[in-house]
């Protein structure tokens, strides 16, 4: 019984955490762009190269 007691907080702790970083992933503009890295791998442009010195 003091197994629940103590394992029923830390999931509820966690889920909330989890939620959290959900919702900061949301106001932090995470989710605007989701095609944009998936078309990115397919630019064929190669290496940039540095600058000469």
């Amino acid at each position: 019984m003091i197994g629940l007691a103590i394992l029923i907080p830390v999931a509820l702790l966690l889920g909330l955490a989890g939620l959290a970083a959900f919702f900061w992933a949301i106001r932090s503009h995470q989710f605007d762009d989701l095609d944009g890295a998936a078309l990115r791998i397919l630019n064929d442009d190669g290496p940039k190269e540095p600058p000469a010195p």
